[in-house]
C-alpha cells in the first residue's frame, strides 16, 4: 500500500473547518480522508500550526519549507516524495495515485428529478374558488 502524507499550512484547528466561513475544499479533502479512513486507507495529515514537529522532522518537506516558504502548501507526498504541491489532489487523482478504484470516491448521490409547472399570473393555486 503507497504511502500518502498531506503538509497543509497553519489552519484554526487540525481539519480547518471551524469558523463561520468553512472552505468548500477543505471540506472535501476531510470527507475523501474519511472516506479512505473508513476503507482501511489512512493518509497522515499535517497541519503546520498542530504538528510542526512533522514538518521538522520529515527531511522532503522540511528542505522544502526552507526553500519555498509556507506559501506552496499544501504539499502531498507519496512514499517520502513530493508528488504535488499549491493544492489538493482531485477525487480522481487521489484514485490514481493511490491505486484505488475509481468509483471509491466517485460522486455517490442520484439525481434528484423536479417536476417544475409554472402558474400562470394571478393564479393561486386554489381549487374552486376558495381565496
Amino acid at each position: 500500500m503507497k504511502k500518502m502524507e498531506i503538509f497543509e499550512p497553519a489552519m484554526c484547528c487540525s481539519t480547518g473547518l471551524c469558523g463561520v466561513g468553512v472552505d468548500p475544499e477543505l471540506l472535501r479533502i476531510s470527507a475523501v480522508l474519511n472516506t479512505l479512513k473508513n476503507h482501511g486507507i489512512p493518509v497522515g495529515r499535517y497541519n503546520l500550526n498542530n504538528a510542526p514537529m512533522e514538518f521538522v522532522n520529515n527531511r522532503a518537506i522540511n528542505t522544502y519549507i526552507n526553500a519555498h516558504g509556507p506559501k506552496g502548501l499544501p504539499v502531498i507526498m507519496l512514499d517520502d516524495k513530493i508528488v504535488m504541491e499549491g493544492r489538493y489532489p482531485t477525487n480522481e487523482e487521489f484514485t490514481k495515485l493511490l491505486d484505488l478504484p475509481e468509483e471509491l470516491l466517485a460522486k455517490q448521490s442520484k439525481p434528484v428529478k423536479v417536476k417544475i409547472t409554472r402558474k400562470k399570473s394571478g393564479d393561486c393555486g386554489c381549487k374552486g374558488g376558495c381565496c
